[in-house]
């Protein structure tokens, strides 16, 4: 059917409103998917959304950690204005203004399947089947309406069948927003046994600062989180000494006989091996590298299968045409670099995050955009791309224009606060990035600035902020800092500001 508005012929489909699906993962790193350069991991779903759509560069998190970056994504707000700043003492308030309520109130049907972090008394969601906290990866809860309850199976394709069931369960011919939180893939990173021995044979090239000895910068040292020294042989690695340590693992505890004699008979021999080759020193250490690497890519494989399921799904029904797919993580994650596993720290590997999207009446296939958005930005895109006016009290901006012409410019500065003070020792701290130059002013457990000349040290090794040679730009960027925590009123961020180390 098709509609005549003046001279143009206009299809129904394009007269109705986008449908809507975000895949988000956990702690996923832009540097293992294919579509962002990887000669090594294999993501081919994710990389056909890049395909059929645009692959954002220059992707930000305002706050590098699970709960806060799903936060942002719904309320389109910095941390300290949707009021959920960390994982340890936040508690997420669904009565302010989100996203999906603005979609309902023209006509959406809302859904969230699988991981949110964010409690379980959702508001804004038509439908909602969610993992409690961080969920499980084998026979996981689920908490919807109707209560709390165990599914037998592995997490990522038990989120898909949801998912799937939710879109079967709906009229499609009117609009629907579908949330798919992915587990995977965050530690400790247990594959599905069918994925066992995926990456077994690849060689994994040790990342050029996995001995990064983080002179001159006191927070980089302060951290727990080196694959070396924090990473654990049982908990992490499935380095059991034996079955019955194994199955005391809270993880363990929930297979089935099958899913624990799969398991013991993957891991067993890789322990009995190293076991006996008594390695230590930095041949231990780059030993855990290479497994690590070999449980999260075998991890992430079964969550790009099930994307592909997604897509199918779409293309099947008819609903590709008209449905904005996007697929992002929470945050980025680092993959030995700097000799780290975890996030959180605003350097480069953890503070972007992989995005890439997909709307085919609007975006270019194939296309690549180096405009830097936030993840702010996306609620208010996803509500311009509705029709939908944005709220005034969302902090993020429109990318609507980035969408229509790649090469188009978005955010000249990225505002960035990481609060929490706990897990991984990492100290709190705020910071701008503004073109090749980054500065972050850390609090608490280090008291220290930092200034990264990202053109002439990428990698984030040097710290020149006490370098006489860049004391005008010091200067500067203090003052862009400055104007940003005004813009977004960061008020706990203006009072360590001023506060003289």
């Amino acid at each position: 059917m098709a509609v005549v508005m003046g001279n143009v012929i206009v299809s129904q489909a394009q007269l109705s409103k986008p449908n809507v699906v975000i895949i988000i993962s956990d702690d996923h790193s832009y540097q293992t998917i294919g579509a962002y350069g990887s000669k090594i991991a294999r993501t081919p779903n994710i990389d056909r959304i890049a395909a059929e759509g645009t692959v954002f560069h220059n992707a930000y998190v305002n706050n590098s950690i699970c709960g806060p970056s799903r936060a942002t994504l719904l309320s389109g707000k910095y941390s300290h204005k949707n009021g959920f700043k960390d994982n340890e003492t936040s508690s997420f308030d669904f009565s302010q203004n989100l996203f999906v309520k603005d979609l309902q109130n023209v006509g959406y049907k809302t859904a969230w399947i699988g991981k949110i972090h964010l409690g379980h008394e959702l508001q804004g969601f038509n439908y909602y089947d969610i993992l409690p906290g961080q969920g499980h990866y084998f026979n996981p809860d689920f908490i919807s309406k109707e209560g709390r309850k165990r599914v037998e199976g592995y997490v990522s394709d038990i989120v898909t069948d949801k998912a799937l069931s939710w879109l079967d369960s709906i009229d499609t011919n009117n609009p629907f927003c579908l949330v798919v939180g992915h587990k995977a893939t965050h530690r400790t990173w247990m594959p599905d046994p069918k994925d066992f021995g995926a990456y077994d044979r690849e060689h994994f090239p040790l990342p050029e600062t996995f001995y990064d000895d983080y002179t001159s910068r006191k927070a980089a040292a302060a951290q727990q989180m080196s694959i070396d020294k924090d990473m654990r042989m049982g908990y992490d690695l499935k380095m059991f000494e034996s079955w019955e340590e194994m199955m005391n693992d809270g993880n363990f505890k929930r297979m089935n006989q099958e899913q624990k004699k799969q398991y013991s008979a993957y891991y067993k021999p890789i322990y009995e091996k190293m076991h006996a080759e008594k390695l230590s020193g930095k041949a231990l250490a780059e030993w855990k590298f290479r497994r690590y690497m070999i449980d999260y890519l075998n991890t992430a494989q079964s969550m790009d299968r099930n994307i592909g399921r997604v897509l199918d799904y779409l293309k099947e029904k008819n609903l590709d045409q008209n449905t904005i797919v996007i697929y992002l993580s929470d945050q980025g994650f680092y993959m030995g670099e700097h000799g780290w596993f975890d996030k959180r720290f605003m350097y480069q590997e953890s503070f972007r995050t992989p995005l890439v999207m997909k709307y085919p009446s609007l975006i270019k296939a194939g296309s690549h955009t180096q405009a830097s958005i936030v993840n702010a930005d996306i609620a208010p895109t996803l509500l311009e791309l509705a029709g939908v006016k944005t709220p005034s009290d969302m902090q993020g901006k429109s990318f609507v224009p980035v969408l229509k012409s790649s090469k188009k410019e978005h955010r000249k500065q990225i505002f960035y606060h990481y609060f929490e003070n706990g897990e991984h020792a990492v100290s709190p701290h705020f910071g701008v990035k503004e073109g090749r130059y980054k500065l972050i002013r850390f609090y608490k457990r280090v008291e220290s600035w930092e200034l990264f000349d990202l053109k002439a040290d990428p990698q984030e090794l040097t710290n020149v902020y006490d370098d006489p040679k860049y004391q005008r730009i010091v200067k500067k960027m203090k003052k862009t800092l400055a104007k940003q925590i005004k813009k977004f009123d960061d008020k706990e961020a203006e009072e360590i500001f001023n506060r003289q180390i």
